[in-house]
């Protein structure tokens, strides 16, 4: 039997900022919750300077109140997808990796103890924020398997990590490896994403983008009846006693 690409444990997806997660990996959130799965989200921003230009547009807006605001819109989206949700508010443009930071990723990742981990890919020069956090999530990953890092928690195994589609694949150098059918749960992503009104503007984008990753998934040998999909590349190797 083939494995399933998203695992059957929980789920953790590390999002640079507070909308990340909705666009790029809505569909993987929600059919993991679909199947009983635990899904946490896990976001190191708001997003609250560089990706809310909804909300600065607003007479009188301050960065509290984006903060705010930005919080309550990825709860809602969160709770549609049917994930629970944690923000570290490490802030944005530019995030840094901090030695606070590095430690609250990993406990979070102990905690949690995923089969899979989802976020960003290595590189993407549009947005240095979310390279940066991919660096941090293979770091913190490391450490969290290290048996001599607080043993007060134990370490995990190897959870896979997939990437990702970013906005400018081609740019990024992104070349997927998983089309992951979504077609089943694609209204709650589409649904999660009309709560984004920071970014609402990005909507149709991911929406069209969801459709042509599901053409691509049937031309790839996928079942006709899919009809959307999302991109991910792997980091690791996948392990399996078949030949796929």
């Amino acid at each position: 039997m083939t494995a399933s690409p998203i695992g059957r444990g929980p789920i953790l997806v590390v999002s640079a900022h507070a909308a990340d997660f909705v666009w790029r990996a809505g569909g993987a959130i929600a059919l993991g919750a679909s199947r009983g799965q635990q899904v946490h989200v896990l976001c190191l921003t708001f997003g609250e300077k560089g990706e809310s230009q909804g909300l600065w547009k607003q007479p009188g807006m301050t960065l509290d109140r984006v903060k705010e605001a930005r919080r309550d819109e990825a709860g809602r989206a969160a709770k549609v997808l049917g994930a629970d949700i944690e923000f570290l508010d490490a802030g944005d443009y530019p995030l840094r990796a901090t030695d606070d930071l590095y430690d609250r990723v990993v406990a979070t990742i102990r905690r949690v103890d995923p089969a899979v981990i989802l976020t960003h890919p290595a590189k993407d020069p549009y947005n240095l924020d979310h390279a940066l956090t991919h660096e941090i999530v293979l770091r913190a990953r490391m450490v969290a398997q290290a048996a001599g890092h607080d043993r007060d928690t134990r370490p995990i195994g190897a959870p896979n990590v997939l990437q990702f589609e970013p906005h400018q694949p081609e740019q990024c150098g992104f070349v997927p490896n998983l089309l992951l059918d979504v077609s089943a749960v694609f209204g709650r992503k589409v649904e999660a994403m009309r709560i984004m009104g920071a970014q609402g503007h990005l909507v149709g984008y991911y929406t069209d983008l969801g459709v042509r990753r599901g053409v691509q998934a049937v031309r790839n040998g996928g079942d006709r009846s899919i009809t959307h999909a999302e991109a991910y590349q792997r980091v690791f190797p996948v392990v399996g006693g078949e030949l796929l």
